[in-house]
């Protein structure tokens, strides 16, 4: 019975926002579909047990779920205007951008409207498309769940209220609707990263990988999935035995997944030849060159700091300026990275990572850094960051 419940745990986590997503368009809300789906998973619950894991159980969940709704139209005598929706079949290939069907897809940009919030289409797509429970969003985004549950309620209501349609946007509007579902997946992965949480990345990834299916004509997509592949290929080794962080110089390179390494870059090479240029391409391009590398002091500093131009070119973020710094400091010298970093501790002046680099940079030259290092801890986040700032203190 716990296998059973292993199984099907899995098989929701990966496959509730499709069966969702093509009951969405069958039911006309959000709260339909879950309920159908929801009322789909007891069943297999009651189920499964005597006869069995069906040998296709994405399927037999969507099949139930459609019965489901079938059985609540009829009880609320519409059955007639619902029966021919409830036996649509879509097709499963999308075309172009203006033809494409796919239910997960319609429903991820539904997730990710600009009439949302960010932080409400972050909670809202972990929820419906990822398949986590409201104290698990809360949990890795440090809320409570009465507050990740009140934002995800609000954005189904926005929803219903200003008639966001189930669809994908037409090409006029996709670059700003696409940036915006590459910025929640983005976000989701970076958290996941920043926390070592490997359920987070793993789910960034399968968004990712759901977006170059489907929109296998846009290299952003591509870009994304190259740079949380090359990330998620490394995270067997981010800690040592003790759970502490590792630099990316200490890491055992020998224990980094080549078979991911390859997805991320088959995903590159793929943006490349569409002609992608833009944000999460270049931070691909930056990623591949650590990731590729054979050892640490095999790094190609002199690519890294052009990627970094590139990037800053796109986004002026002071973080990107302070990673910048750090491929400066390794290609010229720290006197020229410090330097780099004069206009920086202003907008940075709660992030500890910036006084953790100016320690180092200090460190290299010969000063006496602990008090950047002291403000670095300070400011740092977890206990994890913590640990690393005392090693280097």
């Amino acid at each position: 019975m716990e296998e059973l419940n292993r199984t099907l745990e899995e098989v929701v986590r990966r496959e509730k926002g499709r069966v969702v997503g093509g009951l969405v368009r069958l039911l006309g809300t959000l709260d339909a579909a879950e309920e159908a789906f929801a009322e789909a998973v007891l069943s297999a619950l009651a189920t499964w047990p005597k006869s069995g894991t069906p040998a296709n159980p994405a399927a037999w969940l969507t099949t139930t779920a459609r019965n489901q709704a079938r059985d609540a139209a009829r009880h609320r005598r519409v059955v007639e205007t619902k029966a021919p929706l409830l036996v649509e079949n879509e097709p499963m290939t999308p075309g172009t951008i203006e033809s494409v069907s796919d239910g997960e897809l319609r429903l991820i940009f539904t997730c990710c409207h600009p009439a949302l919030t960010l932080e409400s289409q972050v909670a809202l797509t972990l929820k419906i498309i990822g398949g986590l429970t409201t104290d698990e969003i809360a949990r890795a985004f440090l809320s409570n769940e009465k507050t990740i549950a009140q934002r995800i309620t609000r954005a189904k209501q926005t929803i219903e209220d200003k008639h966001v349609p189930y669809e994908v946007p037409g090409r006029a509007e996709l670059p700003e609707r696409l940036a915006s579902v590459l910025a929640v997946i983005y976000l989701i992965f970076t958290e996941g990263h920043a926390n070592l949480r490997i359920d987070l990345q793993r789910e960034a990834l399968r968004l990712s990988h759901v977006l170059c299916d489907l929109l296998p004509s846009e290299p952003e997509p591509f870009g994304l999935f190259a740079l949380i592949a090359f990330s998620y290929a490394r995270i067997a080794t981010r800690t040592d035995a003790n759970g502490d962080l590792l630099l990316l110089s200490q890491q055992d390179r020998s224990r980094w997944d080549l078979a991911m390494i390859k997805e991320g870059l088959f995903a590159l090479e793929r943006a490349r030849r569409l002609g992608g240029h833009e944000t999460y391409v270049v931070q691909a391009e930056l990623a591949a060159c650590h990731t590729t590398a054979a050892s640490w002091d095999e790094t190609d500093w002199r690519a890294i700091l052009r990627h970094y131009d590139a990037l800053l070119a796109l986004n002026a973020s002071p973080v990107v300026a302070l990673n910048r710094a750090v491929a400066l400091c390794m290609h010229v010298g720290p006197r020229e990275a410090l330097a780099a970093l004069a206009e920086l501790e202003a907008p940075l002046a709660r992030y500890h990572l910036f006084y953790a680099m100016r320690a180092d940079f200090r460190r290299r030259l010969g000063e006496d850094a602990r008090d950047d290092y002291a403000r670095a801890l300070d400011l740092a986040p977890s206990e994890s960051d913590r640990n690393f700032l005392r090693k280097q203190m």
